[in-house]
């Protein structure tokens, strides 16, 4: 049998991680990180920081993991992220076939939350339900971008008797929900903010959240739009990468 943990590590700075995530990083034989080239070397950096500094038996190993390039043709958007994931599925269970022995445990660490827009959990589901070896795996929780951003803005992200949406940039460029008074959104690489500037907007931007590189923008969306574009194109042109989210909300009647 072989043992998988997907550990959700928070949202960038090692004091997000949970005692529970460092009881499974204590718990792994192998950690499958991700190389996505020297661009975002600071994110494998930073998952091998947190391994060094919360592990106390230092005979892991570390597999790099090459991650399939992603199409950008997105005319069929489901059709594409299927192919993508397909391809990452393949790769993963090669490599917990031939990096995994019988009676290990290896483990992905997972930015944020592992349950909240990212997909972790259903390529190993689909691994474990027709691989040709034994696999289980567990679920260990983190503080995902959406809590970081709203304790380091002091906010609540919902009000009172409200609820809360969440989606991606590419459906907040469809418009603002017509049911939603706060919205937060996730995986906007095309600032679709620019979508709505024209809706009385409040905006509460962050980037780089709880690292030393954090920024945090607030205010009217008409009025500070285009401070965040600035600061989201200096950063991502100094860095190399960039992650960043938001909520829009509607002011209080």
């Amino acid at each position: 049998m072989r043992k998988v943990l997907i550990i959700g590590i928070g949202a960038g700075n090692p004091d997000y991680v949970t005692m529970q995530a460092v009881k499974a990083l204590n718990e792994a034989d192998v950690f499958f990180i991700p190389d996505k080239g020297t661009e975002k070397a600071a994110l494998r950096e930073l998952r091998t920081e947190i391994c060094e500094r919360f592990i106390k038996e230092k005979s892991y190993r570390l597999v790099d993991v090459k991650p399939p390039r992603r199409a950008t043709d997105f005319t069929d958007y489901k059709s594409n992220v299927e192919t993508w994931h397909g391809e990452i599925e393949a790769s993963y269970e090669r490599l917990l076939m031939e990096e995994l022995a019988d009676g290990e445990c290896g483990a992905f660490l997972v930015w944020g939350d592992p349950a909240l827009y990212d997909s972790t959990l259903r390529i190993i589901e689909k691994i474990r339900s027709k691989a040709g070896f034994a696999l289980e795996y567990d679920v260990i929780p983190g503080i995902s971008a959406v809590q970081a951003l709203a304790a380091r803005h002091h906010i609540a992200l919902n009000r009172i008797g409200e609820s809360v949406h969440i989606t991606t940039g590419r459906k907040l460029a469809e418009g603002f929900p017509d049911n939603a008074g706060s919205v937060v959104v996730l995986l906007d690489g095309d600032q679709a903010f620019k979508h709505v500037a024209g809706e009385d907007l409040d905006i509460y931007w962050g980037a780089y959240l709880g690292t030393e590189e954090e920024v945090l923008i607030a205010g009217k969306l008409s009025e500070v739009m285009g401070d965040i574009e600035t600061i989201r194109t200096q950063r991502r042109q100094q860095n190399g990468w960039i992650m960043d989210t938001y909520l829009l909300r509607k002011p209080e009647a």
